[in-house]
Formats: C-alpha cells, sequence, structure tokens
C-alpha cells in the first residue's frame, strides 16, 4: 500500500492535526491498514488516530480519506462522535491471545502383576 499525505493541518481548538490523504492500491484499504500506516508516517500512538472515512475514486485504484490525529487521545472522546470511535477501535485488530500450553498427560503407573506362589 503506498500511502501519501496531501495535507496535514494543526486545529489548536481541538488539540489535533486533520489529514487528508491517498493511497495507491487495487481494492479499498481497510481503516486499520490505513490507521497503521498513518501511525507510522506520523510517528504517533494507533490510540490518537482517528479514520473519519475513505473512499475510492471511480474508475482508479486510488483512495482518498481524512484522519484526525490527536495530541491527547481523552481529547478524541470528547470530541470525535460516538459511531466514528467505534469504527476506529474495531478497526484495530485485537492482540492474540496466547493459547494455553497443553497439559502434559500423566504416564500411567504400570499395573502390578500377582505373583505367583
Amino acid at each position: 500500500m503506498n500511502l501519501d499525505l496531501t495535507s496535514v493541518w494543526k486545529n489548536p481548538l481541538f488539540n489535533r492535526q486533520e489529514v487528508e490523504f491517498k493511497v495507491e492500491q487495487p481494492v479499498t484499504p481497510t481503516r486499520s491498514a490505513v490507521k497503521i500506516d498513518l501511525a507510522v508516517a506520523l510517528r504517533v500512538e494507533l490510540n490518537q488516530v482517528y479514520v473519519r472515512e475513505i473512499k475510492t475514486l471511480s474508475g482508479t485504484h486510488t483512495s482518498v480519506g481524512k484522519a484526525h490525529i490527536y495530541d491527547d487521545p481523552a481529547q478524541a472522546l470528547i470530541v470525535e462522535p460516538k459511531y466514528i470511535i467505534e469504527r476506529n477501535q474495531n478497526a484495530v485488530p485485537p492482540a492474540p491471545e496466547p493459547e494455553p500450553e497443553p497439559e502434559p498427560e500423566a504416564e500411567e503407573a504400570p499395573a502390578e502383576e500377582p505373583v505367583e506362589e
């Protein structure tokens, strides 16, 4: 995925950066992929990035979108609409849970053979 930032401007009223981006890819990228790439490009944590929209331009392999990057993640919870917060929380894949180690099977003690006299 090739992510290009087309514009970045600071909004001091909301303590955030408002970003417009363009993505060159054969399919519309997922929110999680865009969110990760934006966090890497802007050197911020994932919980500071909120992808607002992604649209694919008709007849091209180009998608454009908007995102907000907050200085303080708590500010985003106050400013962003609930549905945007939910979409962006669902966009990040949960960390894989470690698989429980299988319990070692107890070896069966050999049955005592009757002693013949």
